[in-house]
This record gives structure tokens, sequence and C-alpha cells, in this order.
């Protein structure tokens, strides 16, 4: 069985120390290694290792690494695996970067460009194929002076075709899950064309499958001149994400992309300019405010104001909500909830209401007596508002403002104060 070796220079010794990686099964080993193949460039090893001694399939998978935020170790985790059997795009990222394009050689020369659908998925009925590729380009067309214009025969600027495996390309599809897609970035011929895997499941709104809005939209940016971004709140991103396509605004990350090569869209109304772009958080930003968060009983729970609570198993809505907050126990005066938390080991449910909380008992389903409580009193420390809270092995962390403080329950100890991007990646340092 081949391992994956990291071999880093001793500049003392003046040699190469290989230190082993703990080995993955043959079947991830292998399943690496195409990976790192198709999306990274990543070349036999015939030669002399790279620069350090490293071997090519560790630099590569570093590069990886780097390009997912991941940490990188250049060995083959489990969270570096976990990202690899996500389902995806077929366009290598061949840069890391936030939004990149293929090159400046690699836009379209004109603004008003042709599509064409050349075959429908059984998938969905036609007239939603339809709507969901005229959508996905319009998704480019807000922002951009591009305009779109669809044609039933002879060649367009942009073919759309669904197929699997071999498909005419060279680029065969690989059966369900993985790639989702492709496309060719503007050139004569295959250039611009975007082709969807019809081994994959394609929907029309449900997230029991792959929307077809979101994945076209994405691979349009490829037609139009984009490559994959490492913002993983663009569009461009690699991995799919589900979202819903009737509220979807195209991020900041990829109109700042489109938009270097385009520039902006003319017709836009400057008085009403319509949805702001979302800018992914930076979790290097020390000054980073997290909205009130709670998972309870392995369910989602969102407060909102009107003294409603909406509980989410995944996707799906739980039974008998939305309900009352005042179904918990609460005051009918309670008319927001800050953040809630609920403690493994006390099995109570804690619910923070401006600088005061509440305790409910999980097994007797009814508040505890003497509540509320000022949050000072068992939280030291902490005299601003609560905006969320969890728990993570064996410690409580209370998020306000900028600051998460960290906790036992337990002991009521307070340990230390600590900037509340502290659990998110920043690859910056």
């Amino acid at each position: 069985m081949k391992t994956f070796d990291l071999c880093v220079l001793l500049s003392l010794a003046v040699a190469v120390h290989c230190v082993p990686i703990p080995q993955a099964s043959q079947q991830d080993e292998e399943f690496a290694e195409s990976y790192l193949k198709k999306f990274y460039n990543l070349t036999e090893e015939t030669g002399p290792s790279g620069r350090q001694g490293i071997r090519p399939v560790v630099e590569k998978l570093i590069e990886m690494q780097r390009f997912f935020r991941l940490n990188e170790t250049g060995t083959l985790d489990a969270d570096t695996m976990a990202v690899m059997k996500k389902a995806r795009c077929g366009v290598p990222d061949i840069k890391v970067a936030s939004y990149s394009i293929f090159g400046s050689d690699y836009k379209w020369d004109k603004n008003s460009l042709t599509y064409r659908i050349e075959n429908y998925t059984p998938d969905m009925p036609a007239s939603e194929v339809d709507d969901s590729i005229e959508k996905a380009l319009q998704v480019w067309a807000k922002v951009t002076p591009l305009r779109f214009t669809r044609i039933y025969d002879g060649t367009a600027d942009i073919m759309i075709s669904f197929g699997s495996r071999e498909h005419g390309d060279y680029y065969p599809f690989d059966g369900p899950g993985n790639t989702l897609a492709h496309a060719f970035p503007p050139a004569p011929g295959i250039g611009g064309d975007a082709h969807f895997d019809e081994d994959e499941d394609f929907t029309f709104r449900s997230n029991n499958g792959y929307v077809l809005f979101l994945v076209a939209a994405h691979e349009f940016g490829h037609s139009l001149g984009l490559s994959h971004s490492d913002d993983p709140g663009a569009l461009m991103y690699p991995v799919y994400s589900y979202g819903n396509p009737d509220t979807f605004v195209l991020p900041r990350d990829d109109v700042n992309g489109i938009q270097s090569l385009y520039g902006p869209n003319p017709d836009v109304d400057t008085v009403q300019p319509g949805p702001t772009p979302p800018t992914t958080p930076d979790a290097c930003d020390s000054t980073l405010v997290l909205d009130a968060v709670a998972s309870l009983r392995g369910e989602m729970l969102f407060f909102k104001t009107g003294q409603r609570v909406w509980a989410f198993s995944g996707y799906d809505l739980v039974s008998g909500y939305p309900k009352s907050i005042s179904s918990f126990g609460l005051p009918e005066s309670v008319k927001k909830i800050d953040a809630a938390l609920y403690d493994v080991d006390s099995r109570k449910t804690l619910f923070f209401v401006g600088n005061e909380y509440y305790s409910y008992d999980e097994a007797k389903k009814t508040m505890d007596q003497g509540f509320p409580k000022r949050v000072d009193e068992t939280f030291s420390g902490l005299t601003g508002k609560v905006t969320a809270a969890f728990q993570h092995s064996g410690f409580t962390y209370i998020y306000s403002g900028p600051y998460m403080f960290e906790y036992s329950l337990e002991t009521k100890t307070f340990f230390r104060m600590l900037g509340n991007s502290y659990f998110l990646r920043c690859t910056k340092y």
C-alpha cells in the first residue's frame, strides 16, 4: 500500500527527514490521488522531489488544503477527505485567491451572447429547466453589461447539454456524486459551453438533489471567464452548497470578479439599486460580531421577534412548530430571545434575554424556579448582551460583542476571554 510521506528539510543536518503519515485506506489514497490529478494538476511522480524534498503529491495536497482553508498538514486526514468527497464543480482549482479569472485573454469580446439548450434532463419538466437556465444567466447579467439571448438551432456562444460518463469533450463525468458539471472559459469552439452530469439528480427548488439554478449559475461563471474562488461564501467556490433560488443574491466576491472582466451594469437604477451583495465574514476580523444561534436536542432553533420560535431538523420544520416562546414558560413580557444554550450535563436550556437569563428543565418541561437571574451572577465578567452560546469539549462559550467568554458551568469558573473568531479558520497568519 502506498503512503503519503511529508519530507521536511532539516537545515542543521542538511538532510531530508521523512515523517510517516498515519495510513489511510488504499481506496481513500487512490481517490485522493485521482482528485489531485483532476483538480490540482498532479502528475505522475517520475522525477525528483520538489522544493525542500517534498514529494509532488504532498505539495498538491497542501495546495488543496490551503485552497479550502484546512490545516496545511500535507496528510490525508479526515477533514481533507471529507472535503474531497463533497459534490462539486468539475473545473480544476488552479488558483488560490478570492475571486480569480482564467486570464485576460479568456473573456468575451462582446456583451451580447447567445445560448442554446441542446437537450433536457428527465429529472425536471422542460419548463423548469428553461426557467433555471434563464435565471442563472440573469445572475450575471444583473451586475454586468452582458445580455443573453436564447436560440433554438445552430451554434450558440454557450451550448448547454446534459450527458453522462463519456459525453464528447474528453472530460468524462464520474457517475452519481462528486462532479456535478463543468464548463469551459470563453474561446472558439467548445469555449463557453456548459455540461451537466445526467447521473446526478437535479431539482428546481428541492434540497433532495442538486438545485439546477445554483449549479448552472456557477458553471456560467466559468463560461464567462471566472475560475474558482477560495471564498467559502462565493458562488464560484467549487463545492456545492444549497441555497434558496428565490432569495439568491450574487455575493460580493463574485460581483468583484465578473466586473473586473466586463465592468458594472450600466442600466442599474442608482436610486434603487436592489439588494446589496453579501460579503463573507472575515474569520481574521477581530471586531466580528456573530448573531444569536442555538442548537438544542439536535435541532436548530431560531427565535424571532413576535414571540415565535421555529425548530428545524436539517432542512425540515419540526412538527408542532412554529410555536410561541411562552410555551417554554417564559413570561409574556419577553419579546425576543437573544441566545439559548443547552447544557448537556444538567439537561437545562438557558435562555438569555437582555442582561438576564432563564433556566428551562428539559426533563420536566418546566421553567426552573428563581429565574430570571442576572447573567453576571453565574457568568462572572459578562456584562454585555449575549448574542450566542454553545458548548465544546466540556467548556461553555458565551459570545458578547466581539468577544467570547470561556466558562465551566459545573464549577461556575471563568477561564479566559477570547476573540469571537477563535473557532473560525483564519489563514492570514
